[in-house]
């Protein structure tokens, strides 16, 4: 199969979707690689090196999309990138359809099968193509609370993890997935005082298991939102419903009682966030402000960190790429009821229930 792997080009994304060592995995398995020219710089990953890796250098994304029969990627394709679709063609990325209206419409326009990383499930009820960049956006979101609490970024000039005599800052983490449970990992090692909250009682046990008795667990009921926000100085958004848009949990009424220069760090925008005020933004210009108070909101926090990002990127993907250009979409997704899941949408049809919900649609069978 010819596989196609195109520079990012929305906003401060710098993350590219396969290291040189993937592409050489494929190419020993006898598949054509075309990367590009220029989209790993940005991660540490020039062309020469893909080009011993196996890869052919293309010169423009017009040549990349038109040749290949797999687009793999790392967020959803915007600007021009909508008009490269085909109704040939795969696209293997993260999506985020629910909160992603014009791509969705765009990709049922198009007749494109697209497959997208964060609905992908495991044996096990997991999502591995979400799980290491929420891990990387929980190990992140304690450094941002960190860097936005201080007074010169309008912080209220907090010591995330106090000192002696001074109480260090209580925050707050909605959530008790991969990025809750990491986010109270790397507060409490900074450390905060962290309080985890999640519907799911049996994931709060795990996760003070796992994280000691210094994180206190509290059920997630309303009540038990409102009171931890209001008296946080940091609170973390890491709620996620597979393919649904996130529920908003947090309004701005209740952000205006929190103290001014507190700071939000909304990891679920990507889904549509779960705070009020919650909107996409930049790395370029990351903040919204809210009654005094600071909500981080960047789409793609693990585009800052690109080399990391992309290493656990491929070593997600990689084997289900190989699937699918070995066997085929088709027959790729009939094998594996887990890659089946990932399916968002194929020739016009919205296939995968919650997208469908969210676009106020019904989902089709792609059979048919």
């Amino acid at each position: 199969m010819r596989i196609g792997v195109p520079k990012e080009i929305k906003v401060d994304e710098f993350r590219v979707a396969m290291t040189p060592a993937g592409v050489r995995e494929l190419v020993q398995r006898g598949h054509e690689v075309l990367v590009e020219a220029g989209a790993g710089d940005a991660s540490s990953y020039p062309d020469e090196a893909y080009r011993r890796a196996g890869a052919r250098l293309v010169g423009s994304a017009e040549e990349l999309w038109s040749a290949s029969e797999l687009v793999v990627k790392v967020k959803e394709p915007v600007g021009k990138e909508l008009s490269l679709l085909r109704r040939d063609l795969v696209l293997f990325c993260y999506l985020h359809l629910a909160a992603n209206r014009e791509t969705a419409l765009a990709l049922v326009e198009s007749g494109a099968s697209a497959i997208a990383y964060e609905t992908v499930v495991g044996p096990d009820g997991s999502l591995p193509l979400l799980a290491p960049m929420s891990e990387i956006a929980g190990r992140m979101a304690p450094q941002v609370a960190a860097r936005f609490l201080e007074r010169e970024a309008g912080g209220k000039g907090m010591l995330l993890g106090g000192l002696a005599g001074v109480r260090p800052a209580t925050f707050v983490v909605l959530g008790a997935g991969v990025a809750g449970t990491n986010a109270a990992q790397i507060a409490l090692g900074m450390g905060a005082q962290v309080v985890l909250l999640d519907r799911d009682v049996s994931k709060l046990a795990a996760a003070e298991k796992g994280l000691g008795r210094g994180v206190v667990t509290l059920a997630a009921t309303t009540e038990a939102i409102e009171e931890a926000v209001r008296g946080a100085d940091v609170v973390v958004g890491a709620v996620l419903v597979p393919g649904a848009q996130a529920p908003k949990l947090v309004s701005n009424a209740l952000v205006a009682e929190m103290a001014p220069g507190s700071v939000l760090v909304d990891i679920s925008v990507d889904q549509g966030g779960c705070f009020e005020a919650s909107r996409p933004s930049t790395h370029e210009d990351p903040v919204v402000r809210v009654a005094g108070c600071l909500i981080y909101c960047v789409a793609n926090m693990p585009g800052a960190l690109p080399l990391t990002a992309t290493r656990a990127l491929t070593n997600s993907t990689l084997s289900y790429i190989e699937a699918i250009a070995e066997a085929g979409w088709k027959a790729a997704v009939q094998r594996d009821a887990g890659l089946r899941a990932g399916l968002n949408v194929t020739e016009g049809r919205v296939v995968h229930p919650a997208v469908a919900e969210a676009l106020g649609v019904a989902p089709e069978d792609p059979w048919v």
